[in-house]
C-alpha cells in the first residue's frame, strides 16, 4: 500500500465528514446561499495566498531542484490560477470584504506556515498534501452527483477539472517518495500533520457555512 493511501485511510472519518458538511452538500444541489459562498470565496482568497507562502517555503526545504520547481508551481497556481476564478467571482457577487480572517482560516493558514516554516520538509509535505487531495476528492464527488444547473459551476469545473488534478497527481507522488524512505517517527509525524489539516479543512468549511466571526 503506497504512503499516501494509508493517509487517506487514517483521515477517512474526517474526510467523510467533509464531503458530509452541509456546506459542500448544498453546494451540490445548488442551494447553497449566496452570502455564505460569498463568506467562503473572501475567507478562501485569504487562505490562498498564505497557502501559496507556505508551498513556496516549502520548496525551498527540498533535496532536489526538480521538487523545488514543483512546489514553486504550486505556489504559482495558488496565486495566479485559483486567484483568477476568486477575482471572477469578486466581481460577480461585488464581493468587497475587509474584516480579515474568520479563525477558522487563522488557525489553519497559521499552521501551514508554521509547520513549513519549523518541520521537516517530509512533514511540511504531509501537512499541505490535504488541500491538494481533499478539495480534488469533493470537486470530483460534487461534479457527479450535481444538480444542474448549479450556480456555482465554474467552483465545481475547477476542482474537478484535469489541470488541479495534474497538480494533485504530483503532490502525491512527491509525498509517496518521501513517506517510503522515512523513518517510521517521521511517517508518523507526517500522518499527524496530515490529519491536522484534513481536521483543518473541516473547520474552514464549517467557518465559512456559519460565516464564523471572532466572538469577541
Amino acid at each position: 500500500m503506497k504512503f499516501t493511501e494509508q493517509l487517506w485511510n487514517a483521515a477517512l472519518p474526517v474526510y467523510e465528514k467533509i464531503q458530509a458538511h452541509p456546506f459542500n452538500e448544498e453546494l451540490k444541489t445548488g442551494t447553497l446561499p449566496v452570502e455564505t459562498f460569498k463568506f467562503y470565496i473572501y475567507q478562501d482568497s485569504l487562505y490562498l495566498a498564505d497557502f501559496a507562502k507556505a508551498l513556496a517555503v516549502a520548496g525551498t526545504r527540498s533535496s532536489t531542484s526538480e521538487e523545488l520547481l514543483e512546489f514553486l508551481q504550486f505556489a504559482q497556481n495558488a496565486i495566479l490560477v485559483e486567484r483568477a476564478l476568486h477575482e471572477s467571482y469578486f466581481a460577480a457577487y461585488h464581493i468587497g470584504f475587509t474584516s480579515g480572517k474568520a479563525p477558522g482560516c487563522f488557525a489553519y493558514t497559521n499552521y501551514l506556515l508554521a509547520t513549513s516554516t519549523f518541520e521537516s520538509y517530509e512533514v511540511a509535505v504531509a501537512a499541505l498534501l490535504p488541500c491538494f487531495w481533499i478539495y480534488k476528492r469533493v470537486g470530483d464527488f460534487i461534479y457527479a452527483n450535481q444538480t444542474t444547473p448549479n450556480p456555482y459551476q465554474n467552483w465545481i469545473d475547477a476542482y474537478a477539472g484535469e489541470e488541479f488534478g495534474l497538480a494533485v497527481n504530483k503532490a502525491l507522488a512527491i509525498c509517496d517518495r518521501l513517506g517510503e524512505q522515512a523513518s517510521e517517527s517521521t511517517k508518523n509525524r507526517m500522518t499527524e500533520a496530515y490529519l491536522n489539516s484534513s481536521r483543518l479543512e473541516y473547520i474552514f468549511w464549517d467557518s465559512a457555512y456559519r460565516r464564523e466571526n471572532w466572538p469577541v
